[in-house]
């Protein structure tokens, strides 16, 4: 076998990436980590809202999200909005997106989700003990605002305990007791126990600094294409004119994904689902636990003394630019639920913008390039890529360390080459 510049060369820096790289060097491979952006300009991870969600093991296409999702489109603040434009690539992920969208898909993955979701967090709780960040494992409360709300919460609470997720239904005063230092506007909310938060950042930074600790380094730089010999990839082409070679390839490149899966005969379809977050860094009230705003759609979380409150989820392709009319729904619906806060409170305060890589199932695409023996796809994660981001590390390095999948994981549904 021919010498070969790298061992491990993962594209993309990502969670995905860097939970792949971690465990590949727990493992006893050699990373390098090949990221075009080092300084996180692009980045979904960075200041994302930190959420480890084993509540959520009901995939992004379910029932009711077209109707809600038309009727928020007339809203220029609601929390969803699909850019229209002439795409064809745009409107096949939504005639897929509108097939799954339905019950039997949920059933079909519930259990899936959950497992996988639940290992994460047990890994979470590993990473937190070896790599040293801080992990609130306190759950969240499903925030909800009126009866009818609480109403459809319950039902997911039932069907959290079917699949093994602990979810307790709760009323005002319960809420209350368990963030006892907080005004709240609620009627009630669903405590999912088992749910965690941390600082997205704290968590890279660490995850960066134990992969060096392993020998793995990181190379500045873009992929621009590749080299192949029948089933095998002789190299990759980067910005900055270099070819490297590889014993194995990862490309984990989040919704940047379609453009260079599509050079490697592969076809995922995905959109990028933008989202935003705003950072207060003297909040008037601090919560214990995060949350979710069923009404809003909003997400709040505590991270050492800072609350980051984020949302929407805008189909627009690979665009970051801001939606100031957006931003200004997310803040209004979050003052709603906590009365202590006022808008005011987010002025000057610069956002966030991340892309989520949304596959029009709602499950991530985690498994070999069909047609090549020596590289592997991680991406398609919706709003799940930190949360999954271990497991995901975990799944591709059973893969390529025992070539063959994780038997305990039904791996076809997350197929690359599934649609």
């Amino acid at each position: 076998m021919p010498d070969r510049d790298h061992d491990i060369l993962i594209v993309g820096g990502g969670v995905i990436g860097l939970c792949c790289g971690w465990y590949l060097s727990q493992a006893g491979r050699t990373v390098t980590i090949l990221d075009r952006d080092p300084l996180r300009r692009e980045s979904c991870s960075d200041e994302n809202a930190g959420m480890v969600v084993p509540s959520h093991f009901i995939p992004l296409a379910a029932p009711g999200v077209i109707s809600q999702g038309l009727k928020w489109m007339l809203n220029p603040k609601s929390p969803f909005y699909l850019r229209p434009r002439f795409d064809p690539a745009l409107w096949s992920w939504c005639w897929k997106f509108f097939r799954h969208a339905n019950a039997q898909h949920v059933n079909d993955t519930k259990q899936l989700l959950a497992d996988i979701s639940l290992e994460s967090r047990r890994l979470f709780l590993e990473l937190a003990d070896e790599l040293k960040f801080d992990l609130a494992t306190r759950g969240l409360m499903m925030l909800c605002r009126t009866e009818a709300g609480l109403e459809d919460e319950a039902k997911v609470a039932a069907m959290a305990k079917e699949v093994g997720v602990e979810a307790e239904l709760c009323d005002a005063a319960r809420v209350c007791e368990l963030d006892p230092n907080v005004q709240m506007d609620v009627a009630g909310a669903v405590w999912f126990a088992q749910d965690c938060h941390l600082d997205p950042l704290d968590f890279l930074n660490a995850l960066r600094d134990g992969i060096r600790a392993k020998g793995g380094r990181f190379i500045d730089d873009e992929c621009t294409g590749f080299e192949r010999q029948g089933n095998r990839l002789t190299g990759i082409h980067t910005a900055d004119g270099e070819t490297h070679t590889a014993e194995h390839l990862i490309v984990a490149v989040g919704a940047w994904t379609p453009e260079l899966a599509r050079e490697l005969d592969l076809r995922i379809p995905m959109q990028g689902g933008k989202g935003y977050s705003l950072t207060l860094r003297n909040p008037a009230e601090l919560p214990r636990l995060c949350s979710l705003l069923k009404e809003a759609r909003v997400a709040v979380t505590p991270m050492g003394g800072k609350l980051r409150v984020g949302g929407t989820m805008e189909i627009c392709g690979t665009d970051l630019s801001i939606n100031r009319t957006r931003l200004q729904g997310i803040i209004e619906g979050f003052c709603q639920f906590f009365p202590a806060f006022s808008p005011d409170d987010f002025t000057g305060i610069e956002p966030w913008s991340g892309l989520r890589p949304c596959t029009p199932d709602g499950l991530p695409c985690i498994g070999p390039i069909p047609g090549l023996q020596n590289a592997t796809v991680a991406t398609g994660h919706n709003m799940l890529g930190l949360s999954l981001g271990p497991v995901t590390g975990q799944l591709v390095t059973t893969l390529i360390t025992n070539g063959k999948p994780d038997p305990n994981v039904e791996m076809p549904k997350l197929a690359p080459g599934r649609f």
